[in-house]
């Protein structure tokens, strides 16, 4: 009978500030994002302005980005239960299926609206294009401000952020658009700042749905060396050898691994100081707080296995 250890890490999947400030700065974020998207929608209308348009349907992905990361903030508070014993961690990643195949047909609309502008340019209110294009720079600018402290402690909030500064490009393109046509009458600028900033939305939306496709087909993280993790465990002092590793995500925020650890012997302390181990260096180095490790003993695989059973 082989002896093992099975030993299951910290359940707690809160990461990085408290969730209750990171809550209050995303609502906060995403009620001034809604409002320069209704403001750039009405202004584009209103100034005929398709590039002013395109922005708003930037800002509507960066409204969808804010509201899933506040979504996945209120969703993980949740409890987990005997039906769903991860929790409801997982509808986040249904909402970025959604959030990116919406994204996906809106930048087709507007290649389709530029193309069609390219071949039959239209007169621009230039001045609204262009007031409108700063307000919505300055407001993108200030949501980045505020994001900022925490995009490097929460992934959630980390994607949302990088959202707005796609958002922020895209606008400078929209000013220096709206500043052409100002200058020089050229309304060719429209359609032109509107494939780049359909562009953008296309880029987004590309790796929003492959990143929730890779969490779906319980794809290893992206920003995880699979072999590098292993090498790191198998580096560790009594550790012989590492197999039936395998890393997932449960959401953007929760990487769960396990593990069978090989040990030269096993004993109550040495697995213990083993165990201390392994967790110290899954969280220091991968941020990994969810973790299954089974501790195997060379020995176990002998008729008589000297081992005690834990």
């Amino acid at each position: 009978m082989s002896a093992h250890h099975h030993h299951h890490e910290n359940h707690d999947h809160s990461r990085g500030a408290s969730g209750s400030v990171i809550e209050n700065k995303l609502t906060w974020a995403l009620a001034i994002t809604v409002g320069i998207f209704a403001m750039e929608l009405i202004g584009g209308f209103f100034s005929n302005s398709l590039a002013l348009k395109s922005d708003a349907g930037h800002l509507l992905g960066d409204v969808m980005a804010l509201g899933l990361s506040l979504f996945a903030v209120k969703i993980a508070k949740l409890p987990a239960t005997s039906k769903r014993t991860f929790g409801y961690h997982r509808s986040e990643v249904l909402a970025a299926v959604i959030n990116g195949s919406t994204l996906l047909f809106l930048a087709i609309y507007i290649f389709i609206e530029a193309y069609q502008r390219l071949l039959h340019p239209e007169p621009i209110k230039s001045v609204m294009m262009l007031i409108i294009a700063v307000l919505g720079l300055a407001a993108n600018l200030l949501v980045l401000f505020r994001l900022h402290g925490h995009a490097s402690e929460n992934l959630n909030v980390r994607a949302a952020f990088l959202h707005v500064v796609g958002d922020m490009l895209a606008s400078v393109g929209v000013v220096i658009g709206g500043l052409i046509m100002l200058l020089t009458g050229n309304y060719l600028a429209d359609p032109i700042i509107s494939f780049l900033v359909g562009l953008i939305i296309l880029f987004g939306a590309a790796g929003v749905i492959r990143e929730a496709l890779n969490i779906l087909l319980e794809g290893a993280p992206q920003n995880i060396d699979y072999a590098l993790l292993k090498a790191d465990i198998e580096g560790i002092d009594g550790i012989l050898s590492v197999h039936d590793l395998h890393i997932w995500t449960l959401s953007s925020a929760n990487v769960v691994l396990s593990a069978h650890v090989m040990v030269h012997e096993q004993s109550t302390h040495l697995s213990q100081e083993i165990l201390r181990s392994v967790k110290s260096v899954l969280q220091a180095k991968y941020g990994i707080r969810h973790a299954t490790i089974q501790i195997e003993c060379q020995c176990c695989s002998q008729v008589e296995c000297g081992c005690e059973v834990f």
